[in-house]
């Protein structure tokens, strides 16, 4: 195509130049309807100005009638007549303006960042993080090694630290990383050099953790955990970027998977900057380029001070006194071989024998106060250890996640995609029963380390709990079925006969200190049956199933009827015999499977084929009828 020659006017080039005319329009045809009408005005090509003329001047308000001659080559060609450059347009509606994108298609792929850097900072921290794997032996070395005056333990100590502080400077220099289009690139090592690629459709969440070091540096952890990663191990760590950068990575990688993994036509997310726009051509007039929102938050909960007090009713958090004396034995038992280059062990050995026979009472009354000053400790401890652990917790909706933070010395933050998320558990035990107390967790596809990732509440106020369920997921309305009558009386047995059997057995053998205990134990089973009994049920709302169990650990799981990919009934001999059964729920989330515990064999079969009646009931000897049985 060739630009129109200036000096000829437009309708008198050659044939080379001009495509041929069109046949004037019938004047018995649609236009040329009304003999005495006035000619119609000319409509501007799409995309060209209304207003532009080949020569520069003010285009005239009417066109020449179609077919019409005129002398004076100035005025705009009749219709028929095109630009000596352009093509006879056949199909306007498949020939879009310059610079106007086609309707059709897609908005254009996000741009691909440059490669960033580690913050500087990481100098300082990366040998620090380094030291705390190797202070126990270097300190060995070095207080062994002035002891006895051994050069050679003090040089590799002051090597080993040296080392330390090159290996941040190496770290800095060699890590790199980039958001691309559609792929998350981490670049990093000098001698032994690895690239890793995540792609961005697969990844399944973005925790931020900050330590007391990070966060007096203003710094933060980038963990990405993607689909291929598997256990509890994340894809790619960041160690460590300023915290601004990690919540735009966050916001990023989160906004980007989302506006890929979209099906087509589906609106894109909020705030997601390689969202479609509009066309500038569709906008009203006047309206300014629409500018990128920065995703919604809604905070739902924020830890009051008196939920602290809650940690006296766990008793992992009541143990935490045995656990941090475990550890501190099982420091010394590991480093005794340093400790012994700076005591003689027969020597101390001889001391400990010494004080043994000479103060036995003494130390009899010493151990005793120490149980009692742990016994009176524990509530000090696990409320300590339990603030330390969900100190500031939050749990907010940014965007379309949900984001849980807390943590005291280390702050951490676990974002969870609200559309995997197809339910959630609730748990609790017999003494947080008697305070009406219950703690939250999420089930998630696609999760690892789910006891602390998917925690959305830690142990709080029942009512609370439930108002925040009812606001952030999707409450279970429905009712719990009671399970039959043989699944109390083996709820019982199980609780009872065990310490029955050892009681007697403990009185044949003559120790009937042994067959007291054993027969308080049997006692206490009868109330321990009875309120396994009354925990049992599983019920159907019309979208959710919920199933729930256990007594000294109550669990509730209620999980979306889609979730569920299949069923399995399971029977011990004495199950067939009573006609009960374990039924399974296999979700792909969370646990992977749920149970509803000695459930009547016949009513949970029927309430399976309610809920996925096209998954069970070709496998059914009777076809049951063709309403939902399973539903309230």
């Amino acid at each position: 195509m060739t630009a129109p020659d200036p000096a000829v006017p437009e309708g008198a080039g050659g044939a080379d130049a001009a495509p041929p005319e069109r046949p004037a329009p019938d004047a018995a045809g649609p236009a040329a309807e009304g003999a005495g009408a006035p000619p119609a005005e000319a409509a501007p090509r799409p995309g060209t100005d209304a207003a532009a003329r080949p020569d520069g001047g003010p285009a005239p308000d009417t066109a020449p009638a179609p077919g019409a001659e005129d002398a004076d080559p100035d005025p705009d060609p009749a219709p028929g007549h095109e630009d000596a450059d352009r093509a006879p347009d056949t199909d306007p509606a498949s020939d879009p303006a310059p610079g106007v994108e086609d309707a059709g298609a897609g908005p254009p792929p996000p741009p691909e960042e440059p490669e960033h850097r580690l913050s500087p900072l990481t100098m300082v921290t990366a040998p620090i993080s380094y030291l705390k794997g190797l202070i126990v032996p270097m300190g060995a070395a070095v207080i062994a090694g002035s002891y006895n005056v051994n050069p050679w333990l003090l040089g590799s100590a002051a090597v080993a630290f040296a080392g330390m502080l090159v290996s941040g400077l190496v770290t800095y220099r060699t890590f790199h990383y980039r958001v691309g289009a559609e792929r998350f690139e981490i670049r990093k090592g000098l001698i032994s050099r690895s690239r890793r690629t995540i792609p961005l459709e697969r990844i399944r969440g973005v925790d931020i953790t900050s330590t007391l070091l990070h966060r007096a540096l203003g710094l933060s952890v980038v963990k990405i955990e993607a689909a291929a990663g598997g256990g509890g191990s994340e894809e790619g760590k960041l160690d460590a970027v300023s915290r601004a950068e990690a919540d735009r990575l966050r916001d990023l990688l989160l906004r980007r998977k989302a506006a890929l993994t979209a099906p087509q036509g589906a609106p894109a997310p909020d705030g997601d900057p390689t969202a479609a726009q509009p066309a500038e051509a569709d906008r009203p007039p006047g309206e300014q380029h629409p500018t990128v929102a920065e995703p919604a938050e809604t905070v739902y909960f924020t830890m009051p001070r008196t939920w602290y007090l809650y940690a006296v009713l766990s008793l992992a958090y009541l143990l935490t006194p045995f656990a941090a004396i475990a550890a501190v034995l099982g420091f010394i038992g590991q480093n005794l071989d340093g400790l012994g280059a700076m005591f003689d062990p027969e020597e101390a050995v001889t001391a400990a024998e010494e004080i043994a026979q000479s103060a036995t009472i003494v130390l009899v009354g010493l151990l005793v106060a120490a149980v009692l000053l742990l016994l009176v400790l524990m509530p000090v401890f696990a409320v300590v250890s339990y603030a330390i652990t969900h100190w500031g917790f939050t749990l907010l909706r940014r965007g379309d996640s949900l984001v849980a933070e807390r943590g005291l010395f280390t702050r951490r933050s676990v974002t969870l995609e609200h559309r995997r998320i197809r339910g959630h558990e609730l748990a609790d035990n017999p003494l947080q029963r008697t305070r009406s107390a219950v703690r939250l967790s999420a089930i998630v596809t696609g999760l690892g380390d789910t006891a602390t990732r998917a925690a959305l509440l830690p142990i709080g106020d029942r009512a609370t709990v439930m108002g925040i369920v009812d606001r952030a997921l999707a409450p279970f309305t429905g009712t719990l079925r009671p399970h039959p009558a043989a699944a109390r009386s083996r709820r019982l047995f199980r609780a009872i006969a065990p310490w029955t059997a050892l009681a007697a057995a403990a009185a044949v053998w003559g120790a009937y200190p042994a067959a007291i205990l054993f027969a308080v134990l049997a006692l206490l089973g009868i109330p321990l049956g009875i309120d396994r009994y009354r925990s049992l049920g599983h019920g159907f709302d019309g979208r959710l199933v919920s199933v729930r169990s256990g007594s000294l650990s109550r669990d509730q799981a209620v999980v979306e009827s889609d979730a569920i990919i299949g069923w399995t009934w399971k029977q011990s001999l004495f199950q067939r015999r009573a006609e009960v059964a374990n039924l399974h729920l296999s979700v792909g989330a969370g646990a992977g499977s749920y149970v509803a515990v000695d459930a009547d064999f016949a009513e949970s079969v029927a309430f399976a084929s309610g809920i996925t009646g096209p998954m069970v009931r070709p496998f059914l000897a009777e076809q049951p009828p063709g309403e939902r049985t399973g539903a309230p």
